[in-house]
This record gives C-alpha cells, structure tokens and sequence, in this order.
C-alpha cells in the first residue's frame, strides 16, 4: 500500500469518526424525530453531507408518504423551498417491479441487482429524467441534486402545502389543461426523448393554473422496448379522466400520432 493510499484510509476513517459523532448528536436533534421512519446511517450521512454544501438548511415535516419514499418539505439556498424525496428499502415485490423500467434503458445497463443499488439507481433515474423533461420546458418539478437515495427538487406549493392533485381541484377549463398535457406529452416524446410511463390524476398538481407533471422515476427513454405501451397506457388515464369531467377527448389513435409525430 502507498504512502498516499494509507493517508487517504485514515483521512476517510477520520471523516466518518466525525460524521459518525455528528450524526449520533442529531439523535437528540428536533431533525432526527423529523427523520425517524427513514433513519439509516447511509441516509443520514447522505442528507447531512446535502446541508454542508448548503443545499439543505432545513428540514420539515412529511408532506407525502408512501411504501417507495417520503418526501419531506425544507428549504435550501437563499430559503427557496424544497422538497426532500427519500426512498427507501422496499419490498421484493418492488424491487421487481423496478427492474420493469431499468431494464433496456442504457443509462443503467450496468446497475447490479441488489436491492440498495437498484434504489440508488432509481433516484438518478428520476433526477436525469426531471432534469431532461425541465430543460425543454415542460413544468415539473426543477431537479435540484441526487446523491445515493435523497433527491432534491424544486417544491410545487407554498410554505410547505403542497400545491393539490389536478383530481383535487375544480377546473375552470378542463380542455385547456387537457390540451396542455397533451402538449407535454408531445414534447416530453419528441424533444426530451421520454414516456412518462406512469401518468394519470395522481402524479399531475395543478399550481399557478397550470398541471405540474411529477413523478419521473418510472419514466422510459423512446428506445425502450415497452415504451410504446407505456405511453398508450398514460394516455389511455388521461382520456379517461378528462372524459368524466366532460371533455370531448380524441381518440387514442389520434393523441399518439399527434404526441410521436405520427410515428407507427
């Protein structure tokens, strides 16, 4: 071993004493109660790494919870407000259910197959693909960092409320925010090269009068050997939900050509 490996090791070992210490002080911390349900050290070290860098200065409260993740409210630079996705260890029957969506997308073709880099992956996975479908003007969620399996992105709501479900709310123009999702779909195929890949009522909020599309993580790259089926699937539940609030919808056929440009 080299002198400089052996000065790395102890420097590595010297971090993790610190952040060990550190960690074990937030035990007794308002932050770690807030942070319980998903308490591993990984995690910890994970979120208290995001806070030296000044990405998080503070935590909250879940605003969302489910048997994937958590997402909890903060605030980061400057006090914006943030959301703090965790995912977490999840059952086997997820774990197969994961590999559905990373199998045939290239960005992951090396993953390996244990639970916790799965999970890992996932988070990149939705990071890449908010970051994708953000740069070409579609509103999501602005993807802010991703480090192991904590996420952050930009809060659709204010002072830690979450902005409501399109199926929460009352829409005034219900064929306007119809045509401005199939709009998204079509930008989201053409431009950013993705399938939602999991899109009805509850994974699109409705902020400032306008849908807000979230969660990225099941999204797919056009390449994918079942992304055709997904996005048949996505607008099959958008008709369907549109259709119960009255909207004269087109056809299945129709959107598809409209949202792939025509595409067999």
């Amino acid at each position: 071993m080299s002198f400089r490996t052996k000065v790395e090791k102890k420097l590595e070992r010297k971090e993790k004493s610190y952040e060990t210490k550190h960690l074990m002080k937030d035990k007794r911390s308002d932050r770690y109660k807030v942070l319980e349900e998903v308490l591993d050290r990984s995690t910890l070290i994970t979120i208290y790494n995001f806070e030296r860098k000044g990405i998080i200065t503070e935590i909250h409260g879940a605003v969302k919870s489910g048997k994937e993740a958590k997402i909890y409210w903060g605030r980061g630079q400057k006090g914006r407000e943030i959301a703090i996705k965790i995912y977490l260890t999840v059952s086997s029957e997820f774990k197969q259910g994961m590999l559905v969506y990373i199998k045939g997308d290239p960005r992951f073709a090396h993953v390996r197959r244990d639970t916790r880099s799965l999970i890992y992956a996932w988070a990149q996975k939705e990071f890449k693909n908010l970051q994708r479908a953000y740069r070409i003007g579609i509103t999501v969620p602005k993807p802010i960092a991703v480090d192991n399996n904590v996420l952050i992105m930009e809060f659709i709501g204010e002072n830690g409320v979450s902005a409501p479900l399109i199926k929460e709310t009352s829409q005034k123009n219900p064929r306007k925010t119809y045509l401005q999702l199939l709009s998204h779909l079509k930008k989201l195929y053409q431009k950013a090269e993705l399938v939602h890949a999991d899109l009805s009522e509850y994974n699109i909020m409705i902020w400032n009068e306008k849908p807000v599309v979230f969660d990225f993580s099941q999204a797919v790259l056009i390449q994918h050997p079942m992304a055709n089926t997904f996005l048949r699937r996505d607008l099959k539940n958008i008709n369907r939900y549109f259709k119960k609030l009255g909207v004269d919808v087109q056809s299945e056929e129709e959107m598809y050509r409209r949202v792939t440009g025509g595409k067999s």
